[in-house]
């Protein structure tokens, strides 16, 4: 006779074989002994099952799962790995705690969301493999929607959606990216970046939202978007994931990394005290109030000394007086028998150990992740779906902000008129997909053309807004012969920046590239012309603002470029203000609304309306 026991002992299933059976009434003494023992394994086994169980407390879900672990299986969960090395056997081995895809790191060129869901997995069930069963987080760089994966929706960069001053749009832009990153099986995003860039040669300038720490504050509401809204009686700095559709986010870098001598890339902030805390911290204590979920610290100092080592910002300010009870986390994976040796030799004492495990179980059990750890298909039609596309074409249009509308107030260029004999469109980004979406884009440091993923470039959406009988003439870079002997009604130059990211993007000049201001001077030197600039930052742009008639600051604007046509022709009016100031040299960098010397070309809250034309 054999017997399978349920848990609690509510159950006991009784399976008879050929040659006995079991009686009401006649159970006999072997029988209740074998019940008892069932019972006594159950309740073993409950008790053993205890942090797997969502009924209970959080706390006594986290304490009893930290009883168990071994020390390797500690700090197993707290390194992270890149997907590259994931096997399902390294998970296992090392009980890793997290995964992560940098840049360009994709399971397959082109990869579907199907695709990615079976790599997550796979890797998930080394995890689950393990003797406590501890599933893995796996984290990817969504900093304008699921920029690593093919046809995602592509948002504009941060620096183009802190001109929207638009909180209620940049939560509707978290919940579509949390969508598009549970369609690939990921729960956990490396964003928003919250940084204050007080100094456009940044690299990662097109990262932050804003100089301004209000405007910064504001777009912190992308968390309750990714993550979910949390309740009003939730305690400070207790993160918050409300289920499947969510995504555990990254509030980044902290804390001072937009404010580097020069703009110089994870270089050092020379700043007081006060100062770190007016300009750099408020973000983060909007983030932590809205339940974020983790905290990167970042690379750079702040006067001298490495963040990483700063114990007073990381560990007095962040977990003791801010109350953060969350993961910070780091990537040391080549260090675990470093770490191991120094534990077992009372180097680094196993509380130290335990309170950064505690911090990542928090999070694991916060999100549901021992509830469900495995992807299903459920969500594959988000990636890229219609909706989200109109989110971020909504997005292009409130982040461009006109500069510049005629050569006189009385005689503006824009809108455009849908209805014209011949228009030129000219410039290396009229009709590239990568240069619109920059860095962060398929790639770590973006590419150039339209074949990385699927969008509207800017040419591509003047063709589909103009009238049918309106002809479009291309020439990335005409001559002014070429310009002057075709009668066009006007044209239409897209210039900009290459795309770059992290410290590839820091520059001390801040010019345009070649073609760029040729294409200016020979098209705008001959016939009316709007220039759209596509750039992660202001840049110089003063020598050539006499020969154009219209100026537009469009971005990194992503995908949906149709938005850009919107407004050049009217469909939309323009509305955006300049979150950033606009320099006339570079010698004046940096300078901030607010500084004493302040004389922009463009100032802080800058930016021309139009009124909608109807047709």
């Amino acid at each position: 006779m054999g017997f399978t026991c349920y848990g609690y002992c509510e159950n006991v299933s009784l399976h008879a074989g050929s040659t006995s059976s079991v009686q009401m009434g006649t159970t006999t003494t072997p029988l209740v002994l074998v019940l008892l023992f069932c019972c006594l394994v159950s309740v073993l086994q409950a008790e053993y099952l205890k942090y797997k169980d969502p009924k209970q407390p959080l706390n006594v879900r986290i304490k009893n799962l930290l009883k168990r672990m071994t020390l390797e299986e500690k700090i197993g969960q707290m390194v992270q790995i890149e997907r590259s090395v994931a096997t399902p056997q390294v998970m296992k081995k090392y009980f890793i705690g997290s995964v992560l895809s940098g840049g360009e790191s994709v399971p397959a060129t082109n990869a579907s969301a199907e695709t990615w869901i079976q790599m997550v997995n796979g890797i998930q069930n080394g995890s689950l493999s393990t003797r406590l069963g501890i599933p893995m987080i796996y984290g990817i760089d969504a900093v304008h929607g699921n920029n690593n994966v093919y046809k995602a929706t592509i948002f504009p960069h941060n620096v183009g959606l802190g001109v929207t001053r638009d909180p209620v749009l940049i939560k509707k832009i978290g919940d579509a990216t949390a969508l598009e990153v549970r369609a690939t099986g990921i729960q956990y995003v490396f964003a928003p970046c919250i940084a204050v860039c007080r100094d456009p040669r940044w690299g990662r300038c097109f990262e932050s939202y804003s100089e301004d720490p209000k405007i910064a504050q504001a777009m912190t509401e992308i968390i309750p978007g990714l993550q979910g809204d949390i309740s009003s009686n939730s305690r400070k700095g207790v993160p918050y994931v409300s289920g499947k559709n969510k995504v555990a986010a990254c509030a980044k870098h902290y804390v001072g990394d937009g404010g580097t001598t020069k703009g110089i890339n994870e270089n050092n902030t020379v700043i007081s005290y006060s100062e770190l805390l007016r300009i750099h911290m408020p973000p983060y204590y909007d983030s932590i109030v809205k339940g974020v979920s983790t905290v990167m610290v970042s690379y750079s100092s702040w006067n001298g000394q490495k963040m990483h080592a700063n114990h007073f910002l990381v560990t007095n300010y962040l977990k003791n007086k801010l109350k953060f009870r969350i993961m910070v986390p780091f990537n040391f994976t080549e260090f675990i028998d470093v770490l191991t040796y120094q534990v077992k030799n009372n180097i680094i004492p196993v509380s130290r150990i335990d309170d950064a495990v505690k911090r990542i179980l928090r999070v694991k059990f916060v999100m549901g992740l021992f509830e469900n750890p495995l992807a299903d298909l459920s969500l594959v039609n988000q990636l890229g779906s219609e909706e989200h596309r109109q989110i971020a074409r909504e997005a292009v249009r409130k982040s461009l902000v006109l500069l510049k509308n005629g050569k006189s107030a009385e005689k503006p260029l824009l809108p455009l008129p849908k209805k014209a004999a011949k228009i030129l469109v000219a410039g290396s980004h009229a009709d590239n997909l990568g240069y619109q979406c920059g860095g962060w884009t398929i790639t770590w440091q973006g590419l150039g053309g339209n074949n990385l993923t699927v969008g509207t470039t800017i040419l591509e959406a003047v063709k589909q807004t103009i009238d049918p009988a309106t002809k479009v003439v291309f020439n990335e870079n005409p001559d002014s012969n070429f310009v002057k002997s075709n009668n066009f009604s006007c044209a239409i130059v897209v210039v900009g920046e290459h795309p770059y990211a992290t410290t590839f993007g820091d520059s001390l000049n801040l010019t345009i590239p070649e073609p760029g201001p040729s294409t200016i001077t020979n098209v705008c030197g001959s016939i009316q012309c709007v220039v759209v600039l596509i750039t992660g930052r202001p840049v110089v742009i003063q020598p050539y603002l006499s020969k154009v008639d219209a100026l537009v600051a469009a971005w990194l604007p992503g995908t949906e470029g149709q938005g850009v046509a919107d407004l050049l022709f009217g469909d939309y009016g323009f509305t955006g203000k300049l979150a950033r100031t606009w320099f006339k040299t570079v010698d004046q960098l940096p300078m901030n609304v607010g500084d004493k010397y302040y004389d922009p070309l463009f100032p802080f809250g800058f930016g021309l309306s139009t009124n909608p034309t109807k047709y």
